[in-house]
């Protein structure tokens, strides 16, 4: 797991990191979360990649760890994200800048999360 320097996370950070990665995408929009009625501070971004699959990618950055409440906050706020977009997302991605709970982090990747 990767840390992004910095204390914000916004849309050039997520394109640069995962352009090191090899992943490119041709389309790439950012929904606020009051659009889907959450009151997190965290960004959100839906993605087409250049295959034609549909990513849905997180960045939060706090200074407070992780934990498995927050696992299942995330998971709320994607099934928002699915009523919202209409369709599912192939692949689920966070970036995340904040200590993260070891049990938190095996939540994620059991929920087919992919951490950045």
């Amino acid at each position: 797991m990767r840390k992004i320097k910095g204390s914000k996370i916004d849309m050039q950070m997520v394109v640069d990191s995962l352009r090191k990665e090899g992943k490119i995408y041709k389309k790439m929009l950012e929904v606020t979360p009051r659009e889907l009625g959450v009151r997190n501070k965290i960004k959100i971004y839906k993605a087409t990649d250049v295959s034609g699959y549909f990513w849905a990618i997180f960045a939060v950055s706090q200074k407070s760890r992780i934990l498995m409440k927050d696992v299942h906050k995330f998971e709320e706020i994607y099934a928002k994200l699915t009523l919202y977009c209409a369709h599912n997302f192939k692949y689920k991605l966070i970036f995340i800048d904040a200590p993260l709970c070891s049990k938190a982090q095996n939540a994620f990747k059991e929920a087919g999360w992919k951490i950045q």
